[in-house]
């Protein structure tokens, strides 16, 4: 028995940008009235600061080589690695 089965399926549509909103609102409310997001950025530029501070000169060349191909994001404000 080969019978057509689409006419018995239900459509099915969600809208992924309502959802998204949603998700972040979500998000934010979970963070609490007390989060602020401009010392959050100053404490992780400081934690990046101190990761890759103090390094030897060896150290440092791989710093410089990973920053050069893209591999770690450099000082710049806003900086991303680029892959």
């Amino acid at each position: 028995m080969n019978q057509d089965r689409t006419a018995e399926l239900v459509p099915f549509t969600i809208d992924l940008t309502f959802e998204e909103a949603r998700r972040r609102a979500e998000v934010v409310a979970a963070l609490g009235p007390d989060w602020d997001p401009v010392a959050a950025l100053r404490s992780e530029n400081e934690a990046y600061a101190l990761l890759y501070s103090g390094l030897d000169a060896e150290q440092q060349r791989t710093y410089d080589r990973l920053v050069a191909a893209g591999v770690l994001p450099d000082e710049d404000p806003g900086r991303a690695a680029a892959h």
